[in-house]
């Protein structure tokens, strides 16, 4: 303050370095300290981007954010639609292709009709073979589920095993019980290799039972990427994005499976999967911590978030409190005080209660919401198997 008294300034400068530069310096600052990027110039314009971007956001009213979020999820449902559709239209051309060279391989060969076969036949033009594969591949028939019958001791475990996966948990009931008609049971034994990288794949599997390793093939050998455990699911990248399997599974021990078909997912589940994962994956791929997952490992995890909503002054954490969720906001802002003192800020994008969580200790601090806020939280088994944890303590260690 002193040294702006002492500016050869007008009292109107003063005043505008004090009310509209400062504040925002101050903040700016603040947020570079605590992440300490290495090199600060990027950093900050990129904050001053974000920033800018905030201040606007909060001049749209809810109806205008639903609705272009809503445009958002759309858009890229729609691409995601697109690519299936171009996949499926090669396949398509390929298969007809390929029925009809067989079919004049068979004409060659059958170069004498037999006796009388002009008498038989009646006048009329033969129907090409390429052109009845395309029609009955594109004959749109009525979806009609499977229905496995199932003890209700069955039926009662498998829905249990639904409500703590992402795909399934939000279900209607009469969805739901359609999907639990479907689902079949599967038992594999230990290092029973359940789908392999590259085939095409016309089921995902639901985990009641048992750990399996998630392999992806890096030139000879393969490198393991995820443990999958009880209430995860996997094998449903092929069915939602119409691509072959990304990655082999194998089963570390004796597992219990539900296996679900690709009719009744895409015809119960696929839309609301999209519209989540397209959601989160396009939030977390900005997020900084996150920004080197690639787009398998941020599927994955945007598998695992909850969405949490709280209003001014609510209490997300307490200081000296047990640590059992990491969080990101995902819109709004939120303090952080120790002692009643404010140690930090947070804002769209930023990250908090990782270090409760690597160290195994109580929170270190108290973090209430400023205003209404919208945080997506992560369990802390699912924290520490979807997150590399070294990568996160390096750069937690910079701002202890």
């Amino acid at each position: 303050m002193d040294g702006l008294q002492a500016l050869k300034v007008s009292e109107d400068k003063k005043k505008y370095i004090m009310e509209m530069l400062h504040p925002v310096l101050e903040e700016m600052v603040a947020e570079t300290i605590h992440k300490m990027p290495k090199d600060p110039v990027p950093f900050m314009l990129d904050w001053l981007e974000k920033k800018k971007a905030t201040e606007e956001d909060k001049q749209l009213s809810p109806e205008e954010k639903d609705r272009l979020t809503k445009e958002n999820e759309d858009l890229l449902i729609k691409v995601n639609k697109l690519k299936g559709q171009v996949q499926e239209a090669a396949k398509m051309a390929s298969e007809a292709l390929v029925n009809e060279e067989e079919e004049e391989e068979e004409d060659d060969e059958d170069d004498e009709p037999p006796p009388g076969w002009e008498r038989d036949q009646p006048n009329k033009a033969r129907t090409s073979v390429s052109a009845e594969a395309y029609g009955e591949w594109n004959a749109k028939k009525a979806f009609v589920p499977p229905v496995i019958v199932k003890t209700e001791e069955q039926k009662d475990r498998l829905k249990a095993c639904l409500t703590k996966s992402f795909l399934f948990s939000e279900l209607d009931a009469n969805d739901l019980s359609i999907v639990i008609a479907a689902m079949k049971e599967v038992h594999t034994k230990e290092n029973e290799r359940i789908i392999n990288q590259g085939d095409s794949g016309d089921f995902l599997f639901v985990i009641e039972s048992g750990t399996l390793d998630c392999l992806i093939k890096m030139g000879d050998s393969e490198k393991l990427v995820k443990k999958c455990e009880p209430g995860d699911v996997f094998g449903e990248l092929a069915l939602l994005y119409n691509c072959p399997r990304a990655a082999s599974v194998l089963s570390k021990e004796a597992c219990t499976l539900w296996q679900l078909d690709r009719d009744t997912f895409n015809h119960i589940v696929k839309e609301a999967a999209e519209k989540k994962r397209a959601r989160y994956d396009s939030f977390l791929s900005k997020v900084p911590l996150l920004s080197s997952m690639d787009a398998y490992e941020r599927s994955q995890l945007a598998d695992a978030l909850k969405v949490e909503t709280f209003k001014e002054g609510d209490k997300i954490i307490g200081e000296g409190e047990p640590g059992d969720k990491f969080y990101i906001i995902e819109d709004g802002s939120a303090t952080a005080t120790k002692g009643g003192t404010e140690v930090m800020s947070y804002s769209a994008g930023d990250y908090f209660g990782e270090l409760a969580l690597i160290n195994n200790k109580p929170r270190a601090a108290t973090v209430t919401s400023k205003g209404e806020a919208k945080l997506l939280s992560i369990d802390s088994r699912s924290f520490k198997r979807l997150i590399n944890v070294n990568d996160l303590m390096a750069k937690s260690s910079k701002y202890k």
